[in-house]
């Protein structure tokens, strides 16, 4: 075998694994999602309202729900949650607000995305009104509060007495440009100064 001939051999080589790593990392997201939905891992919520049920409420047992609001870097929205932890009986129905400001010059459409810590309680965390439903569009220069309706189901876990609920808010706008003149109903503008 001639030196060129394995040399073309080990190009072709090096290129299907590119092209296998490649691939690879495509199929990784949807694999991930999967792994994520079949385990509970990684404390992703459900994306759409849940029904509340009236259910019994476990008044002795107290859960212990901590909120966490950031903004991605480059999101120039204040962002913070008016009510940092609360204590709750599991089937017990609960509203937090969220506070959010757009200092920009522009309006700026954002999406929250949740994250629960440790994960497995993300399953027995049920929101029936979300701020992170939808995208959420904001004026130049305004503010408002965002409600959270959620309870948590008495089929938790009794060793979790405490988790915590994270959202992330991200810039959108550009995705969102058509969604910038509708008025968002999980939004009430924040009361002026004067008020």
């Amino acid at each position: 075998m001639s030196q060129q001939s394995a040399n073309n051999k080990m190009v072709i080589k090096l290129v299907a694994i590119v092209i296998g790593m490649f691939g690879f990392g495509f199929a990784l997201v949807p694999l991930y999602d999967v792994f994520c939905d079949i385990t509970g891992i990684n404390g992703k919520t459900e994306g759409s309202a849940a029904v509340y049920q009236s259910v019994e409420v476990d008044e002795s047992r107290e859960v212990t729900v901590e909120f966490i609001a950031r903004t991605n870097s480059g999101m120039p929205w204040e962002f913070r949650a008016e009510t940092k932890r609360v204590k709750v009986h599991p089937g017990e129905l609960n509203t937090v607000s969220f506070y959010v400001r757009n200092p920009a010059s522009s309006n700026i459409v954002a999406q929250a995305i949740p994250s629960v810590s440790p994960g497995i309680a993300a399953l027995y965390l049920n929101k029936t009104e979300c701020f992170c439903f939808n995208q959420q569009p904001l004026d130049a220069g305004s503010e408002a509060y965002m409600p959270m309706q959620f309870y948590v189901d008495p089929q938790l876990p009794k060793d979790i007495t405490f988790f915590t609920l994270q959202y992330t808010l991200y810039d959108v706008t550009a995705r969102a440009s058509d969604l910038t003149t509708t008025p968002n109903p999980f939004m009430a503008s924040a009361p002026s100064a004067g008020e």
